[in-house]
């Protein structure tokens, strides 16, 4: 009766001990599957917009009266597989995580398989070592009728505690059977993720290439594109007339409120980490060659598809939004008749009535808009006059940019 007990509490012991090791070994999850598919459902959502918007362009193809709509259309486009990359790049990172959980999970289900087995067997041998045939010979064995009673209770929970051993065992090898499979599952999906993204990342190439291509058919073929050129320079005038309007009045609000309405005068700062600059204020050769512009900012190239674009100077985002002309682009206010304007944005960071401090990131750098090529389109204006943001040297002026390189 002793050794049955001790099997008792031995067995009742080794639980405790692999439960124990269980929940020390249980890893925390950092990503679920559902948080996967959730990401394949935008995904999906995304793709029928791309549908949506290939629809709309074939419709526009061979219509040049459209150009501007179809340019506009493209830059939804190539925003449209932006978000597809960056859901893919989002979805390969979530698999990567959950393939690393899984591993663990699976170790952890192997290292307390091994355990429940060694307990397992350590009960066989107990059994062995104390002569025990089966459990009716333990019950036959009884010197009476209580004696009987008593085995009987004793080998109930030897019984139940056998009978748990081998359940957790049954339990824990189809556990770590389903944990292989979901491994298998997670790694072929990350791979097929992975060349979606190469395919992805090609498809977004050849719309960069096309939207391009428009700009520079209508840019070439001047005469004949007049009336779209002439709407982008009415448009930029719009858009200067406007944000003029919109800084004047905050400026008169704050003097209302008897806060200031000047953020910090004077001293710019590069509103990109590049100094080249592709083509300054005032006259120059229109991109296609023919003519001349009245060139109404100061473009600065060498930028690419995501460098990070900053405030030059401290104040009020006045607006935020896509034209024609200048793609996605940003106006701040920084006191009554004073603004920066950034444009051709591949994406805005900012919204109207934030206030920006000087340095702040406002978006990244493209070629959306009225562009033939990634870069940024910046202008000044101080008391509601577009001013040259350069320091040429010719005539100093204090505050502004310097150390530049001209294409």
């Amino acid at each position: 009766m002793k050794t049955m007990k001790r099997i008792c509490r031995m067995l009742a012991a080794l639980a405790l001990a692999v439960c124990l090791v269980g929940a020390e070994m249980s890893p925390v999850l950092a990503v679920t599957q559902a948080e996967i598919d959730s990401l394949k459902n935008e995904a999906k959502e995304l793709g029928d917009q791309k549908k949506e918007l290939e629809a709309k362009l074939k419709e526009l193809a061979n219509d040049k009266s459209k150009a501007l709509e179809q340019k506009k259309l493209l830059d939804q486009q190539i925003d449209n597989t932006s978000a597809q990359i960056k859901n893919v790049e989002t979805q390969i990172a979530d698999y990567a995580d959950l393939i690393t959980q899984t591993e663990a999970e699976l170790a952890d289900a192997e290292a307390r398989e091994a355990a429940q087995y060694e307990l397992f067997c350590q009960r066989v041998r107990a059994m062995e070592e104390s002569g025990e045939v089966s459990y009716w010979s333990v019950l036959f064995g009884a010197s009476s009728f209580t004696d009987m009673l008593t085995r009987l209770n004793d080998v109930n929970e030897v019984m139940d505690a056998d009978q748990k051993v081998i359940d957790d065992l049954k339990d824990l090898q189809a556990e770590i059977t389903a944990k292989k499979e979901q491994l298998e599952d997670s790694k072929a999906e990350r791979e097929a993720a992975k060349a979606e993204l190469v395919n992805k990342k090609s498809e977004l190439d050849k719309q960069r290439q096309q939207a391009i291509a428009l700009v520079n058919e209508i840019n070439d073929n001047e005469e004949e594109n007049q009336a779209t050129l002439d709407a982008l320079d009415k448009e930029e005038e719009r858009i200067l007339a406007e944000a003029l309007r919109k800084s004047r009045e905050l400026a008169a609000q704050q003097a209302a409120a008897g806060k200031s309405t000047q953020s910090n005068p004077g001293g710019y700062i590069w509103p990109v980490d590049s100094r080249y600059v592709t083509s300054t204020v005032g006259g120059r050769a229109s991109p296609g060659g023919i003519g001349s512009t009245n060139h109404k900012g100061t473009d600065i190239g060498r930028v690419g598809y995501t460098s990070p674009i900053y405030a030059a100077k401290s104040g009020t985002v006045i607006v935020s939004q896509y034209s024609s002309s200048y793609g996605n682009y940003v106006v701040i206010s920084h006191g009554s008749g004073n603004t920066t304007l950034y444009g051709h944005m591949s994406s805005r960071k900012v919204e109207a009535g934030q206030y920006v401090n000087q340095g702040d990131v406002i978006g990244i750098t493209g070629s959306t808009g009225h562009s033939t090529g990634p870069h940024l389109h910046f202008e000044i204006t101080e008391n509601g006059v577009r001013i040259n943001p350069l320091n040429d040297g010719a005539e100093p002026r204090k505050g502004y940019l310097t150390g530049y390189t001209l294409a």
